[in-house]
């Protein structure tokens, strides 16, 4: 057993979602990748990815589903 991805996309949308995930107690493990805030010149904007447990997918599958469908 382990993390599976369940989104990628703008840190804004992740965020949200991440939280919307932690309401509904499931951990979260979020990957931004952006290196913005440590080399400022450079402006790469790869996505932010999230991760759960995959014992957690039940739990999280419905919450996820309806977050798909609000954006």
């Amino acid at each position: 057993m382990g993390l599976i991805k369940i989104f990628s996309g703008d840190e804004i949308l992740a965020v949200t979602l991440k939280d919307k995930l932690e309401a509904a107690d499931v951990n979260v493990v979020i990957r931004n990748n952006n290196q913005s805030n440590v080399l400022p010149s450079v402006s790469a904007d790869k996505p932010v990815e999230l991760f759960i447990q995959e014992t957690d997918f039940h739990k999280a599958n419905p919450v996820i589903e309806a977050f798909r469908m609000s954006i």
